[in-house]
Parts: C-alpha cells; sequence; structure tokens
C-alpha cells in the first residue's frame, strides 16, 4: 500500500475542483518546491488560480461549498486580499491566490503537471516561474527554496524569462534591488 500524505490528498482535492469547473491555476508554495527544489515538510497547499479582476465570485463561491473556511467572513477578506483561505476536513490549509495580473496568466498557462506519487499528477509552476514568486515574496524561507532550485537546476533555468517576469514585479513592489540579489545567488549557486 502506498503511504498517505495528507497534503497531496488537499491538493489532489483543489485540483479536481480546478479541473472540474475549468480554472486556470497551478500550485505554487511548498508543493512546487517539492519537485523543483529540494523535498521538506509542507504542511499546507499554495495554489494560484487565474480569474481577473472581477470575476472572483464563482470561484470563492465553488471553493466555499468544497472545503471550509478558515476564518469568518472568508469570502469577503478572499475579495479584499486576493487570497482565500481554505481548510480541508483533514484541517490542511489551502491557499488560493486570485491572480489577475499578466504574469499570473501567463504562469497558469505554462504549469505542467508532474507526477509525486505513482499515478498522482499535480500541476505545478514551471522552476522559472518559482523563482520569479519567490524571489518577489523575498522572505527567508523564500530565498532558500530559490537555493535549492539553483542547486537542481541553475544552469538549465530561462534567466531571460525569469528576468523578463521579474522586472516588472520588482518595480510594483518598489524593490529593484530583488533582481541583484537574484543574479548574485544564481552567481553562487545556479551555474
Amino acid at each position: 500500500m502506498a503511504p498517505r500524505f495528507p497534503w497531496i490528498d488537499a491538493a489532489v482535492a483543489a485540483q479536481a475542483l480546478c479541473e472540474e469547473r475549468g480554472f486556470a491555476f497551478a500550485f505554487i508554495g511548498g508543493v512546487a518546491v517539492q519537485h523543483w527544489g529540494e523535498p521538506r515538510v509542507t504542511r499546507d497547499i499554495d495554489l494560484t488560480l487565474f480569474c481577473g479582476f472581477g470575476n472572483e465570485a464563482p470561484v470563492i463561491e465553488a471553493f466555499l461549498r468544497r472545503f471550509d473556511a478558515r476564518i469568518p467572513d472568508a469570502a469577503a477578506f478572499a475579495e479584499a486580499h486576493r487570497v482565500l483561505l481554505l481548510n480541508t476536513a483533514d484541517g490542511i490549509p489551502i491557499d488560493v491566490a486570485l491572480g489577475g495580473l499578466p504574469f499570473e496568466e501567463q504562469m497558469t498557462g505554462r504549469a505542467e503537471k508532474h507526477e509525486y506519487l505513482p499515478g498522482v499528477f499535480l500541476r505545478v509552476c514551471t522552476a522559472e516561474d518559482l523563482v520569479v514568486m519567490k524571489a518577489f515574496a523575498g522572505r527567508t524561507r523564500d530565498w532558500s527554496d530559490i537555493e535549492r532550485v539553483l542547486v537542481r537546476h541553475g544552469g538549465r533555468l530561462d534567466w531571460r524569462a525569469i528576468r523578463r517576469d521579474l522586472g516588472p514585479l520588482a518595480e510594483l513592489k518598489d524593490a529593484p534591488g530583488i533582481l541583484e540579489d537574484l543574479e548574485r545567488m544564481r552567481d553562487r549557486f545556479g551555474r
């Protein structure tokens, strides 16, 4: 009997809903790091679902019918903050980022399915998109995850695409140093 991983069950359930409804999505965060970086413990599921601006309500409604809200007034919070905070019946947190930016649309379009367990395929962002999102978030854990991706895939990454996608996001965040920090990390780990 194959081992049971509650986070994989949660991801499969979220993916099933997205596929049933035809939502454009990709797993990001720890699920993507499991594939592109170094396997690490993940206790939650993060995905970006591209719905654009003004189309959030049907997505929120569909997810709240299938999963439990993690906070009171989850729908209002999601509309205000563009993230829907959910739990599975097993208590696994699921964060659904409601994508609206061109990068998020392109990222969900580029996502591909990869095998996590025999016969279990999850749709995850590309390694390049994971690097972009992790650099943009910029937390200590994110830089650690980027390092692991660079060690495994650095020489094969499309650095032009990373710069193209991260540049406008860094400007939006008013943090041009993100690109320089990433280049230094690339020089150290990604060759």
